[in-house]
C-alpha cells in the first residue's frame, strides 16, 4: 500500500485530503506544516509522496520541498504540490524548487486521485 505524506496547515484541508487518500486504499501521513514533515521525513521511513500546501506557518511548502530534495532518500520521491496559489511565478518556484506537480485548490477529489495514480505509478 503506497504512503503518503499530506501536509497542510488546515486540519480541515487535512482531513479531507486524508479521507480521499484513505478511500483510495493509500496509507496517510499526516504534519501540519513543513517543520513537522521535514522532521517526520527525517525521522521516519519513506514515504512514496509528498502533498504539501504552500503557505504554512514555520516552514513554507516550497522550503519544505527544497528541503526534502536536499535528503538523499527523498531525492526520487514525488512531490505534489496543493494550493490556492496559482500564479504562473508560484508554480515556477515550486519547480526550480523540485516539485513534481502543482494542483490549486478546490480540488476535486477525483482529479487529485487521477494525478496521484499518474505520479506514483
Amino acid at each position: 500500500m503506497p504512503r503518503i505524506l499530506a501536509v497542510d496547515d488546515s486540519p480541515s484541508m487535512r482531513q479531507m485530503v486524508g479521507v480521499t487518500l484513505k478511500s483510495a486504499g493509500y496509507e496517510v501521513l499526516e504534519a501540519c506544516d513543513g517543520q513537522e514533515a521535514l522532521d517526520l521525513a527525517k525521522a521516519q521511513a519513506a514515504v512514496d509522496l509528498v502533498i504539501t500546501d504552500v503557505n504554512m506557518p514555520n516552514m513554507d511548502g516550497i522550503t519544505l520541498v527544497r528541503e526534502l530534495r536536499a535528503l538523499p532518500h527523498y531525492r526520487g520521491v514525488p512531490l505534489l504540490v496543493l494550493t490556492t496559489e496559482a500564479s504562473a511565478e508560484k508554480k515556477m518556484e515550486g519547480k526550480a524548487a523540485g516539485a513534481t506537480g502543482w494542483v490549486v485548490k478546490p480540488f476535486s477529489p477525483d482529479r487529485l486521485l487521477a494525478t496521484i495514480a499518474r505520479i506514483v505509478a
